[in-house]
Order: structure tokens, then C-alpha cells, then sequence
């Protein structure tokens, strides 16, 4: 069985889809599987011990370019793929496998394109959660008919990228860290939007409270998050910056899936990292503002999930429409604070 998937768009959702390509491999153990992925997130499929091998997605998100899409579809033509799984929701998304003539092309109903998917699922309402849904493709329609039928969330396999640890190692010498003293990641970015980010002053408590501890604290984020992260360290008190490292972009993905890896509990927005976070081992503090838990929950060991109970949440919009934010501001680090006390009281397993 040779098996090619068109992958997300997004580092969170391509580290949920592991959960698809462990189901696949569970069920033909000697299939191989590829992974079509942009440039930004392929990184993540080098710690997926299920992927032979990561593809280049050669267009930008939500460009067409029907050239090179044939182009490439044509080229994988001799790879002779059995079976496509086509995750994103696109028509565009479906090209590939089509003019590469794989005979059995899965995926769920989307923007128009029927033929191009030969194998349609049309039930997606009945998946509350996006890990069921890539999940449910990896059986016949009929067999996964709702939530129930895939035996619920916390029997599914989760997410669990590997940590090199050699590599590890020269990543922390590369940025004069340390792992002697315990470590709380700090991910206060969030691609989506302002909605979606608890306040720096927040996270600027969390981090001084740790520090007066002895811990070490972690800003993890891409060039992006770097002011962020920075006005973070700047809040805390001057005596206890030491302890308070910036990461945000400086890293590479990898190198932050491997700091991310030797954290203890991790406090995080609904974001990518969430779910690196998650899938390395770490205990998480997940902070919902706009969004959710209800569809992309982290699927971590051992969880906490924040947010105020305000009544306009969860409205899913990148900025509030009321300009107050209070789904984020009245969420007070004190909560966040006994939520990570909460957590390493209590001895988990890695994945």
C-alpha cells in the first residue's frame, strides 16, 4: 500500500493529523506514506516516525498555479500512490492527486469537487473534533457513521513527535541554555489573531512568579512574536530577567519542537505551538479567548483549559467586535498560575 496525503496548511493541524497516518499504519503496517506540506510547517513530518517522506508543496496558500499543480501531479505519477487523503477543503487541494491517477482519492465534502474526490464523506458534522475527522477517513463510510462509532476522543491515537535528543542537546549549547533548573514555555503569539492572545502583562506575571521560584522560563514564537515576547521580559522585574529567555524568532520549527520538548508544563494561547506542546510531552495550560476547545482541544497527557465564561465567547473572530477583549483580560494569571501548580503536582508519562 502506497499512500500520499495532501497535508493542512497550519502547524497545529498538520501535528493533529499524526493521529491519521498512526490509524493508517495501524491498519497496513507496511504502508508507506507521503506528506505534500508547505515549506512552513513541513519541518513537523521529519518527527513523525510514520511519514517516509515529506514533499515540497511548491504554491503559496490559496494560490491556484493549475500549471505547476499538473506538473507535480504528473511527476508522482510513477511513484504508483494505491490510496490519497486529501485533508484541507479546498477543490484546489485535490488536483494534485488527480492528475498524478491515483486511483482512490478520499476525502470530506468541500468546495466543489466532485471527480476530483472519488471518495466523498459527506457526514462531517457528525466529528465534533478536527482529530476525528482526519481520523474517520482512514475507514469506510459506513463504518464511521459519528463520534460514538470511532469510540470517542480519548481512544484515538495521539499525536507524539519524537524528540532527537543528540539534536537536542546541540540546541540548547547553541542557545546557552540550560535544563538543571525546571522550565516553564511561555507561547503568547497566536497567527490567528488579537482574539486569540492573552495579554502580555498576564503572561509578564506568570513569568515573574515562576522566576521567583528558580525557574527557567522560555519565549517560544516566529519573528512575529519576537515584540511580544520581548515586552513579556521587560515587564518582569530586572533582578529576575535572567531566568526569562526570548526565543521567538531565533529558532528554527525543529529547534523549537526540541526546547519545547525539555519544558515541563507549557502555558500557551490556541495557537501551533499548543499542539507541538502537547504532542512533545509537556503538561499544557491551553488559553481560549475567540476560540474554542470544543473542536481543537490540545491532546496533551495531562491539560488545563482557561477562559472566562463571558457571554459573548466563543465568537471565533480574529478581533473583538466590542474592542474590550474581556474574553482575555479578565482571564487573571492567578488562574493560570494554580493551573500550572495543579498540573506538576502530579507525575505524567510522555507520549
Amino acid at each position: 500500500m502506497k499512500i500520499l496525503i495532501i497535508g493542512p496548511s497550519w502547524v497545529g493541524d498538520m501535528v493533529m493529523s499524526q493521529s491519521l497516518y498512526t490509524t493508517l499504519k495501524q491498519q497496513y503496517p507496511e504502508a508507506t506514506i507521503d506528506v505534500i506540506a508547505p515549506n512552513w510547517c513541513k519541518p513537523i513530518l521529519q518527527r513523525m516516525p510514520e511519514i517516509k517522506q515529506a514533499i515540497d508543496m511548491p504554491i503559496g496558500h490559496g494560490e491556484l498555479n493549475l500549471k505547476v499543480r499538473r506538473k507535480l501531479g504528473i511527476e508522482l505519477r510513477c511513484k504508483g500512490y494505491d490510496k490519497a487523503y486529501i485533508l484541507p477543503n479546498s477543490a484546489k487541494s485535490a488536483l494534485i492527486p488527480w492528475f498524478a491517477n491515483i486511483p482512490k482519492r478520499v476525502g470530506w465534502k468541500g468546495e466543489m469537487r466532485y471527480g476530483l474526490i472519488n471518495d466523498l464523506r459527506t457526514n462531517k458534522k457528525a466529528f465534533q473534533y478536527m482529530v476525528e475527522r482526519y481520523v474517520a477517513l482512514a475507514y469506510p463510510e459506513q463504518e464511521m457513521v459519528n463520534s460514538e462509532s470511532l469510540g470517542g476522543l480519548h481512544t484515538l491515537p495521539r499525536p507524539c513527535l519524537t524528540i532527537d535528543k543528540t539534536v537536542q542537546q546541540a540546541t540548547l549549547r547553541k542557545f546557552n541554555l540550560s535544563i538543571d533548573s525546571k522550565v516553564l514555555g511561555l507561547c503568547p503569539g497566536a497567527e490567528f489573531g488579537p482574539a486569540k492572545k492573552w495579554p502580555e502583562t498576564h503572561y509578564a506575571e506568570v513569568a515573574t512568579a515562576m522566576s521567583k521560584v528558580n525557574k527557567q522560563v522560555w519565549l517560544f514564537g516566529s519573528q512575529k512574536d519576537l515584540e511580544t515576547c520581548n515586552n513579556i521580559r521587560a515587564l518582569a522585574p530586572a533582578e529576575l530577567r535572567h531566568n526569562i529567555h526570548v526565543l521567538a524568532g531565533k529558532t528554527s520549527l525543529i529547534e523549537a519542537v526540541d526546547l519545547l520538548g525539555a519544558c515541563q508544563t507549557v502555558v500557551a494561547n490556541d495557537s501551533g505551538l499548543m499542539h507541538v506542546a502537547a504532542a512533545v510531552g509537556c503538561n499544557v495550560v491551553a488559553v481560549y479567548g475567540s476560540t474554542s476547545p470544543k473542536y481543537t482541544p490540545p491532546l496533551a497527557n495531562k491539560v488545563e483549559i482557561v477562559h472566562t465564561e463571558i457571554d459573548c465567547r466563543p465568537c471565533f473572530k480574529r478581533e473583538c467586535e466590542f474592542k474590550h477583549l474581556k474574553c482575555l483580560t479578565e482571564l487573571s494569571a492567578m488562574v493560570v498560575l494554580e493551573r500550572i501548580q495543579k498540573l506538576e503536582t502530579i507525575t505524567v508519562s510522555s507520549c
